[in-house]
């Protein structure tokens, strides 16, 4: 079915996530970037695809169940295998579009210690475009999918409570209830997951105020998602 493709897509995207794992502990307990530019440029690239990808197809599967619920006669026509896989495309085009600063702007860079970081190497003004990227991030890979998986659920929510107020019947409300809970865990576990690593990196640009610790807890809670997807 459509909705197996796009939780398989789901599946893939947050497995690979996992693959830039042992590169950024790595650096991390290391304080260095022992594996070169290239891979340093690979390592940021794939992970940003595979981030924004999962963030993505989290909500493609909102609004597979918005169809599905709310507009069940059009559905047949939306919610195909083929049409599931051309959503499931469009969504890899669409982060690997994204994220082409990071693609472009990765590189290593000498710390005056002797140590290599892996980052991105903004273009001068230094300080006004990574303000522009974090925005734009976070606009991108927050923002608007939290909006559009909320809008999505509100209006399935509306639709079932509509149902079982016409129905009345008491199994009708039950069911409303449990896809209630299930919609505020789902929406409850993205925004928990992942505010707080964008509210870190605005924190960061805006007043510059870094601290490494809250970084890192951010960038782990951030993965965490993957783990905690439906």
């Amino acid at each position: 079915t459509a909705t197996n493709i796009y939780i398989l897509n789901l599946a893939i995207a947050d497995e690979l996530l996992m693959l830039s794992v042992p590169f950024l502990v790595t650096s991390t307990l290391l304080h260095h970037w022992p594996f070169g530019s290239l891979l340093c440029r690979l390592v940021l690239s794939v992970d940003a695809i595979n981030m924004f990808t999962s963030i993505y197809c989290l909500t493609v599967l909102s609004v597979d169940r918005y169809i599905a619920v709310v507009h069940p006669i059009k559905a047949a026509r939306y919610r195909r295998p083929t049409v599931a896989k051309m959503v499931n495309l469009g969504v890899w085009i669409l982060s690997i579009l994204i994220i082409l600063p990071i693609i472009i702007f990765s590189n290593t860079a000498a710390n005056s210690d002797g140590t290599v970081a892996c980052n991105m190497l903004m273009p001068e003004p230094t300080q006004r475009w990574l303000v522009v990227f974090v925005v734009y991030t976070f606009l991108m890979g927050f923002l608007l999918p939290v909006v559009a998986i909320c809008l999505c659920y509100i209006l399935i929510i509306a639709k079932m409570r509509m149902v079982a107020l016409k129905a009345g019947w008491q199994q009708r409300k039950r069911s409303e209830r449990k896809i209630t809970l299930m919609v505020m865990m789902v929406v409850m576990v993205f925004v928990i997951c992942w505010m707080p690593f964008y509210i870190v990196q605005l924190v960061n640009v805006f007043v510059e105020q870094d601290d490494a610790t809250i970084s890192q807890l951010s960038v782990i809670l951030g993965y965490a998602n993957s783990c905690a997807n439906p």
